[in-house]
């Protein structure tokens, strides 16, 4: 128990390395998937680009769910956005911020997977071999359309019957790999460049309104984190105590079964006061309703000063 505390601790104090680190094992795991892929272009003029744009795009989709889904404070997020005003005011900047955060690490994985897959040059390949111009080489100049659509779409299976003694085929592989890993560089250039100038300038706007924001934002996630874990322990000793209760009731019954039972107020030393007075189901749910709607304001004299 001791040592499960430990880690939710953990968890706890430090969910923003956690979080980066959950975003590098994605982008590290986006890397693996793709290097054990199977890409096997269909070579037909009519699936070749929805093959080649699904294989490059839809991934990426995917792990960008998945980073928002792993990433708890974007439902943290959600839900400061979605609460009623009540006693506390929503702060758009703390909202922004928490977005901001969330999108960027979201946004890692999928990145990488599209920089890897424009690198190495097989995806646009097929996607985009249709599209060529045949014109600039010289191995489609005596071919009818049909027949220059058929073996464009066939550039990327270098095994097919029409393409092993094609001396194009190598020319336009070698020619969209050049615009792929081109892009993909560009890309790569584009990301690096803004992180350089996003770290340099951030100096240069208000830090006063940006540690507001991070700090506000760090404190809805741990507070969060709190109220969830002193509503599981209430529950436990709610339980327990429920259990005691039918146990006392069923009295009788336990003695005629010489089933024994604790002595009264054995191990129950300072449960009543974990339970804070809430001994009911209606006060637990007019608890949670006025922690949903009337949000407590962040002011902790008020507390003290009663």
């Amino acid at each position: 128990m001791d040592r499960f505390r430990m880690i939710f601790q953990y968890f706890q104090s430090n969910s923003e390395s956690v979080m980066n680190g959950i975003c590098g094992l994605l982008a590290l795991a986006s890397v693996k998937i793709y290097t054990c892929f199977d890409f096997s272009c269909p070579c037909l003029p009519q699936y070749n680009m929805a093959y080649g744009l699904g294989i490059m795009l839809v991934p990426p989709i995917a792990l960008f769910l998945c980073g928002l889904i792993l990433n708890r404070q974007s439902l943290v997020m959600l839900e400061e956005w979605r609460r009623p005003q009540g006693c506390r005011k929503k702060d758009l900047a703390v909202i922004r911020y928490m977005c901001s955060s969330i999108m960027q690490r979201a946004m890692v994985a999928p990145v990488v997977w599209i920089i890897v897959t424009l690198l190495d040059g097989k995806c646009l390949i097929c996607a985009f071999s249709g599209s060529v111009d045949p014109e600039k080489f010289v191995g489609f100049a005596n071919a009818s359309p049909v027949q220059v659509q058929q073996l464009l779409a066939k550039v990327p299976c270098k095994d097919d019957e029409l393409m092993r003694n094609n001396t194009s085929r190598k020319a336009v592989s070698r020619y969209l790999r050049c615009w792929s890993q081109a892009l993909g560089w560009s890309i790569l250039l584009i990301l690096i460049v803004a992180a350089f100038l996003a770290r340099w300038l951030r100096p240069c706007f208000n830090q006063a309104t940006l540690l507001q924001a991070r700090h506000w934002s760090n404190y809805i996630d741990i507070e969060q984190k709190i109220f969830e874990e002193t509503c599981c322990e209430h529950s436990r000793l709610f339980a327990h105590k429920c259990i005691l209760h039918f146990f006392k009731s069923m009295q009788q019954e336990i003695k005629l079964h010489s089933f024994s039972l604790p002595r009264e107020g054995e191990g129950t030393e300072g449960e009543e006061d974990l339970l804070r007075g809430i001994t009911g189901q209606d006060q637990v749910n007019k608890l949670l309703k006025m922690w949903y709607y009337e949000k407590p304001p962040l002011d902790v004299s008020q507390v003290t000063q009663r």
